[in-house]
């Protein structure tokens, strides 16, 4: 038995089979899914199906396209001209696929395998004990009756820096970002949302949250997609960066956890705008 962890689908469908027949995966395996499984590529519902029907064998961190594909669905809110998720909203078995899908943690902690995946980041200042404890926060209201409320105040860029006095939706929605969102911060864990680029573009007084002395890091490999444009290199040992750009052209990519093996397979076209 083996498990694959894989950066960002975004509705690659074809491509992840590809991938999957390139790695022999068998039915004695585990795929590990980091995330963003939807929208920008051309077949979202053919990948949830999928992964719904061998959902015994995957483990799902959610991604901010997962949550804004939840969001658009509880109608809190519009869709996106550049979504391209319309066949699930339309589909006989849309609720069943989302129920399950709203399901899913935004952190997962193997000890046996000694990997914790994750779809952005998590904060340098948070034990990964605190990092558990406060994305059960967010999956509690995931699967609470204040749901739809969540979704109407998930977007927003503040607060961008933790504290433990933060309450109501201003508390689940830094811990939301964090998650789903992060890419730069600086020691204290403030986000700074405008840069997306590689580790070079790095604004002044900020790092890649992993570049940072964290108390996680120190202890964990960790697993994340979210930042295509590092093309699947981190600058810190024990971290994984899986999203290596298939909807925009780039590669799908593969990490076999037992032995840390990458495998990978050619976009079969540029989906992203």
């Amino acid at each position: 038995m083996a498990t694959y962890a894989i950066g960002d689908i975004q509705g690659c469908y074809d491509e992840l089979q590809a991938l999957l027949e390139c790695v022999n995966f068998s039915q004695s395996d585990q795929l590990w899914l980091a995330g963003d499984l939807v929208n920008r590529g051309p077949k979202s519902l053919e990948t949830l199906r999928f992964l719904y029907r061998i959902r015994d064998r995957v483990t799902i961190t959610l991604g901010n396209h997962d949550l804004h594909l939840l969001a658009v669905y509880s109608g809190a809110l519009k869709p996106k001209k550049s979504d391209t998720f319309q066949d699930i909203l339309q589909a006989d078995d849309a609720k069943t696929l989302l129920t399950w899908l709203r399901s899913q943690p935004l952190l997962v902690t193997d000890e046996q395998l000694g990997f914790t995946m994750v779809h952005a980041g998590i904060p340098p200042q948070w034990s990964l004990k605190k990092a558990h404890k406060r994305a059960h926060e967010v999956e509690v209201i995931l699967q609470s009756t204040l749901a739809n409320e969540f979704f109407k105040r998930m977007y927003g860029n503040q607060p961008a820096c933790w504290s433990a006095d933060l309450e109501g939706f201003d508390r689940l929605r830094i811990i939301t970002n964090y998650f789903t969102r992060m890419r730069f911060c600086d020691t204290k864990g403030r986000m700074e949302f405008s840069a997306k680029g590689t580790l070079s573009s790095q604004p002044s007084g900020f790092m890649p949250w992993f570049s940072h002395r964290g108390k996680v890091l120190a202890k964990s490999r960790i697993i994340f997609g979210h930042w295509a444009a590092l093309e699947g290199k981190a600058d810190r040992a024990n971290v994984y960066a899986l999203d290596t750009g298939c909807v925009w052209g780039g590669t799908l990519t593969a990490l076999r956890l037992e032995d840390q093996q990458l495998f990978s397979v050619n976009s079969k076209m540029r989906y992203g705008n």
